[in-house]
């Protein structure tokens, strides 16, 4: 995972630079760095992104299901509440 962020960085770095180059260039503009921001950095990082960390979403998915299986199907504990249990119907009181 950690040479996915430094690929992740080094691109960015490489986009940012293009997009100083675009806007600052002789014949370049603000909007033409943005634009060239955006198109070279941006959206094919996000996608790049999304899509090397799609196992990790079906593995944590998949996970996470299971467990809900799991305590589904675990017996009902009838004393879950962790309460004493009390008698059902009062005693009767006897007066002396």
């Amino acid at each position: 995972m950690a040479a996915m962020w430094i690929v992740v960085i080094a691109w960015m770095y490489v986009a940012v630079m293009m997009a100083v180059a675009e806007a600052f260039g002789p014949q370049g503009s603000i909007l033409g760095g943005v634009v060239t921001l955006l198109l070279y950095g941006v959206a094919p990082l996000s996608l790049v992104v999304y899509l090397i960390n799609t196992p990790m979403r079906r593995r944590k998915l998949r996970d996470q299901e299971a467990a809900e299986r799991s305590a589904a199907a675990a017996p009902l504990d009838p004393d879950a509440g962790g309460l004493p249990a009390g008698d059902p119907v009062a005693t009767e009181r006897k007066e002396p």
